[in-house]
């Protein structure tokens, strides 16, 4: 081989990767639905990413019935690991839930071992055990903005909400979201037949936890006019909880 077929095919050696990487860039990362962006700035707005530990106060009211009072505290850490425990009434106090992703447990002191509970399950008037367990509409939900609506002057999107699969609490949302600045709204809940179970007002915004957030939940069922519960959150606390709080076996070692 003369000098001058080798020094070529070294050049060619040598140009060809680089033209390869010339001629196939580097992909970008694939940008977010403008959708699920609203919904996980939204969440955020709802509930720290932080770890952090909340009470809440549900008072539900019926036109057939008295008012039934019911308090929790709510430990929580990230989106997928959340501790519900029942502070009143003092009879079923000790009364514990666990959500681990989407599968939840209940910690009943009379029993040895924890019993599953579908998020869906009614806890409290018109609150399911998910709306206290989970608040991961981001990732419970694939979004879609449906169109803009004004309310009181200022726009909102509406999205709506559809469940990845039938774990999560309900099979399908309508969310409104300030335009403005991301705050919730909002929601109306869809049942398994796409009938509209409850409506939930997001109320009273104030500095909670380094935020502003809703402070004041208002549950509307669709079914019996007059029937709602109010959540009422205080007391939160950013605060560094350690793995095992959320484990089956720490339940039952879980002091209120």
């Amino acid at each position: 081989m003369s000098l001058r077929i080798a020094l070529t095919t070294v050049t060619i050696a040598i140009v060809l990767p680089f033209a390869t990487v010339m001629a196939n860039p580097q992909e970008k990362p694939q940008e977010k639905d403008p959708a699920q962006v609203i919904v996980e700035k939204a969440d955020a707005i709802r509930f720290p990413r932080e770890s952090f530990q909340v009470d809440v106060t549900i008072i539900s009211r019926s036109p057939e019935k008295d008012a039934e009072e019911r308090k929790f505290r709510i430990l929580s850490k990230g989106n997928e690991n959340t501790v519900v425990l029942t502070t009143e009434p003092a009879s079923e106090r000790g009364q514990s839930m666990l959500m681990k992703g989407r599968d939840l447990w209940m910690f009943l002191p009379t029993l040895s071992q924890p019993v599953r509970l579908p998020l869906a399950q009614r806890l409290t008037g018109q609150v399911a055990n998910g709306d206290l367990a989970r608040a991961n509409f981001s990732g419970d939900y694939t979004a879609k903005i449906l169109k803009s609506e004004d309310i009181k002057g200022e726009a909102h999107n509406v999205l709506e909400l559809t469940a990845v699969d039938k774990s999560v609490t309900y099979k399908r949302v309508l969310y409104w979201v300030r335009l403005s600045d991301n705050h919730p709204f909002k929601a109306e809940f869809y049942s398994l037949s796409d009938k509209l179970m409850k409506t939930c007002y997001y109320e009273n915004f104030q500095k909670f936890g380094g935020q502003v957030r809703p402070t004041r939940l208002v549950m509307e069922d669709a079914l019996k006019k007059g029937d709602q519960s109010v959540l009422t959150y205080s007391n939160i606390e950013i605060k560094d909880l350690p793995d095992k709080t959320f484990t089956k076996d720490y339940l039952k070692k879980l002091e209120l």
